[in-house]
């Protein structure tokens, strides 16, 4: 049978506020920078580069509980990862004529959990139970 232990539950719940947090976050900066205008593309990579410190701190601090500031770097490179498929499947789903406010809406749960996935692998391993 699938048991959760409580802190893993714990984090998940976290990693759940600090996303809905993050996501509001990242997701008004594009809707704005699109709505004046911006390019759907370049909305995202800006949205993206100002998340990165923004989530960095939320997450790691938050859902990790990890202040290893050194770690950024790999934190960086999770994002790069996710923006880059993000970019893609959102130019793709723009180019069937979609509109580039919901495409986006429909992506964030997929790049979300992606970027949990990474961090919880790649970059805050060190601090899993």
């Amino acid at each position: 049978m699938f048991s959760v232990k409580p802190l893993r539950l714990v984090r998940l719940v976290r990693f759940g506020f600090v996303g809905v947090l993050n996501t509001v976050f990242g997701y008004g900066f594009y809707f704005l920078l699109v709505y004046v205008g911006m390019l759907p593309e370049l909305a995202l990579l800006g949205a993206t580069v100002l998340g990165v410190v923004f989530n960095f701190f939320t997450t790691a601090r938050l859902v990790f509980r990890n202040r290893d500031n050194r770690l950024i770097g790999r934190f960086a490179l999770t994002y790069v990862i996710i923006y880059l498929v993000n970019a893609l499947v959102l130019r793709l789903l723009i180019a069937t004529g979609a509109d580039p406010f919901l495409s986006q809406a429909a992506i964030l749960p997929f790049t979300t959990l992606g970027a949990f996935a990474i961090m919880r692998i790649y970059v805050f391993r060190e601090a899993q139970p």
